[in-house]
């Protein structure tokens, strides 16, 4: 069906939107310290999108999209860059409100080493495949600024809300790649596949929401500050 990738943008986000007006979250009214982030971060992840798109890291599959199209880009792969953040810092941000337990510096010090480890070591031995080089190589570096130069204390929420959207995740990227609506080449990635979502997807997704939910805590925390 050609709206079947737009629904998928529609359902991703309508319940964020209407539970927003919450009285206990009242996420509306931190919209306004989202929208910088995502255009910020939506602009980066499109041009790299761009980029796949014309290299063969993955393309789209007509059946399922309406057929509107920038700079060779489904109007709804656009919108996913921003749909998808906002269910997710929604999630954040409920998180922050509802649970009062959080890993400690030392537990989230070892997660993020970790990653960075993980992320450096496979960059080294995927360098050739476009779409793991580009998306472990952004996730050390994000890490890497965020720990050490930057010294957040907002990551060890954001890996308790990454956790929690992988529920969301595993149905909305289980569906765009088992029907498939998105159409991976394996040349470009490590063809390693949870179910039918390449590896690479899960920390594709966790750059992408690094970046949204950093410049969510900045705007915010600037605003603390004007204040």
């Amino acid at each position: 069906m050609k709206y079947s990738y737009l629904i998928i943008n529609v359902l991703t986000i309508i319940f964020p939107v209407l539970l927003s007006f919450d009285k206990r979250v009242a996420f509306a009214k931190s919209w306004k310290f989202i929208w910088p982030g995502m255009a910020i971060t939506g602009l980066l992840f499109l041009f790299w999108d761009v980029l796949f798109t014309i290299h063969g890291v993955w393309s789209f599959n007509d059946k399922y999209i309406i057929g509107i199209k920038f700079i060779g880009l489904p109007l709804e792969e656009i919108l996913f860059f921003l749909t998808v953040p906002f269910a997710c810092i929604f999630i954040y941000a409920c998180l922050n409100y509802y649970v009062k337990w959080q890993p400690g510096i030392i537990i989230t010090r070892m997660v993020s080493n970790l990653l960075v480890g993980l992320s450096i070591a496979l960059l080294a031995l995927n360098y050739t495949r476009l779409y793991t080089a580009v998306t472990f190589g952004l996730l050390a570096v994000l890490l890497v600024l965020l720990m050490y130069y930057f010294k957040v204390k907002w990551l060890n929420r954001f890996y308790m809300a990454f956790i929690v959207s992988l529920i969301p995740f595993y149905i909305v990227n289980g569906i765009l790649t088992a029907w498939p609506i998105v159409l991976y080449n394996n040349a470009q990635n490590m063809g390693i596949r949870a179910g039918t979502i390449p590896f690479e997807d899960h920390f594709y997704s966790m750059a992408l929401l690094l970046m949204n939910v950093g410049f969510f805590e900045y705007f915010k925390n600037r605003k603390k500050l004007a204040v």
